[in-house]
């Protein structure tokens, strides 16, 4: 039977419990348990597929279709397992099935309520699907406290009584602030917090406390003495410099060790640590850097450009080389041809990634002419390849006005809406007035590479699968005109229909995918074209 630990949130958000999911399961797998991490988030979106990169972060997808929190993407570079459409759900999903059922009868005329309908379809989602596994860590969005979780909380209640007190652990994050005036850490915020969560009938058995400051032995005792934990279960958390650091600062705190203690288990194998103290090793001792422009519309926030983010590190570990990431807001090259070669001219790399709207297309499309014709390894994501395809129809194949069906209706549209495509459940269709949410082209699709194209050298196949988001593709009728001015399509769905990659055999490495490799990079296994892409930003460092 699998264990279950549910990790909570007190005193303020962004406390980190994504990290501590994903670095407590990498600690369990290193200990030889298998392993699977879910997320509970209160919201009433249905998924945060519809929600703004600057209110959410970016969207996380899964291989098979799911729209998801960017914390599965921890989860899976952490651990390696991929995630699933049933790692992830919202209140807004638990409420629109339960209404769903309640309008088809399916509760023979009872009053439908938070308690017992909400909680049980919560602890269902908790329960289904957990074969072969260990241990099933639960990360609750929110804080405790927050109206909109309270069902969650209630239900994780539920499922400490029902599973036995001795297969579930509690494990709850706090803020210990420290306060400069009084030059004091102070913990009454854990200890109200804690005192909250006890009062929703839940005891927490270890308590990660995060603070700038170490927290002395002290200050410990008296968290644990009023918080009714051990001192040994209180694990200080402090900020570490690389995310791949964190599983072995928590190692090192104890963490992994005091929630097998929770459970009973005392005589555990130790931790096999070695691919994250040689990850370190290479954050720590690079051999070069790189720096790399990333040209895009929501780079405020760098969250809405996570898994790109890790990715293009990971292009480095697999080169051995530190990966500077300048953020350019593409709008500021829609005007002034000066600031794009002042911004431009020192990156090693330029690369313009997926995004939604015509906010930005033309800086975008002006970064990419400045990374053909000068020669800079370019790489383009989903959006980021429409865009390079545009820029050769308007400057080398002679389509002067072509644009993309997302922008309006003006001018030649080589990028239209995609009404139907195959996929493993059948023919897929959509239309313009659809809903927006959950009806993209989504998760995990093959492609054909073209056997001597550069994109098959680096994967090494010409048989390959990625993931997808995107409600629109580049039209074929357009491809031999784009084909006569340079580009090369080397990647196709197995069906011949629909374009997956685009690159360019005059210059030194310059390839568009309409897929989001990012989601499949790991530390420990580096997704090939971003190796590639910070090999050739390696080249293009040595020749400036």
């Amino acid at each position: 039977m699998a264990r279950f630990i549910f990790i909570t949130g007190g005193v303020v958000s962004s406390l980190g419990k994504g990290l501590l999911a994903a670095s407590l399961g990498a600690l369990l797998q290193a200990r030889g348990y298998k392993a699977r991490i879910r997320k509970f988030d209160p919201y009433l979106n249905v998924d945060p597929g519809t929600m703004s990169p600057y209110q959410h972060g970016e969207v996380y997808v899964t291989d098979d279709g799911a729209e998801t929190d960017l914390d599965l993407g921890h989860y899976e570079r952490f651990t390696g397992v991929s995630a699933r459409q049933s790692d992830n759900v919202t209140s807004g999903r638990v409420y629109s099935d339960i209404i769903a059922k309640e309008r088809r009868g399916d509760y023979l005329g009872a009053t439908v309520q938070v308690i017992p309908h909400v909680t049980n379809a919560i602890k269902e989602f908790a329960l289904n699907d957990i074969d072969d596994l260990d241990f099933v860590i639960c990360e609750i969005g929110g804080t405790i406290g927050d109206i909109e979780s309270l069902p969650f909380v209630e239900a994780l209640r539920q499922l400490s009584n029902d599973l036995g007190r001795e297969n579930v652990v509690f494990v709850h994050t706090t803020l210990v602030p420290y306060i400069a005036a009084a030059g004091e850490l102070k913990t009454k915020p854990t200890q109200h917090s804690v005192r909250e969560m006890t009062g929703y009938g839940i005891q927490p058995d270890v308590l990660l406390c995060r603070s700038e400051h170490p927290i002395p032995p002290e200050e410990r005792a008296k968290i644990a003495l009023f918080c009714n934990v051990p001192e040994s279960a209180v694990i200080q958390a402090l900020d570490a410099r690389s995310i791949y650091d964190v599983p072995l600062a928590y190692h090192n705190e104890g963490l992994d060790r005091e929630v097998l203690r929770a459970f009973g288990i005392e005589d555990a194998p130790e931790p096999d640590l070695k691919r994250w103290t040689d990850i370190m090793d290479r954050v720590d001792n690079p051999e070069g850097e790189v720096t790399i422009g990333v040209v895009g519309k929501y780079v405020s926030l760098p969250d809405a450009y996570k898994s790109l983010r890790e990715a293009l590190v990971h292009g480095g570990f697999a080169n051995k080389v530190k990966v500077n990431i300048k953020w350019l807001d593409a709008e500021m090259f829609e005007s002034e041809d000066e600031e794009l070669a002042a911004k431009l001219e020192p990156m090693h790399g330029i690369l313009v990634p997926g995004g939604f709207g015509e906010r930005g297309s033309e800086g975008k499309i002006a970064a990419i002419k400045f990374a053909r014709t000068r020669k800079i390894p370019f790489f383009g994501i989903c959006l980021g390849m429409q865009m390079a395809c545009i820029e050769a129809a308007r400057n080398q194949a002679g389509i002067e006005d072509a644009t993309t069906t997302e922008f309006g209706e003006e001018g030649e549209p080589i990028i239209g809406l995609i009404t139907e495509w195959m996929s493993e459940e059948g023919l897929q269709k959509r239309s313009a007035d659809g809903d927006l949410g959950g009806t993209m082209r989504l998760g995990a699709y093959d492609a054909k590479l073209s056997p001597n194209s550069a994109v098959a050298s680096q994967y090494g196949t010409t048989e390959i699968s990625e993931r997808h988001r995107h409600r629109y593709e580049v039209n074929k009728n357009y491809i031999p005109k784009l084909e006569q001015g340079g580009l090369i399509f080397s990647g196709m769905s197995p069906d011949g229909l629909l374009p997956e990659i685009v690159e360019r055999p005059d210059h030194p490495w310059f390839i568009g995918v309409q897929f989001h490799p990012e989601l499949k990079s790991r530390p420990f296994d580096p997704h090939p074209l971003f190796k590639g892409f910070i090999a050739a930003a390696l080249e293009q460092s040595r020749l400036v």
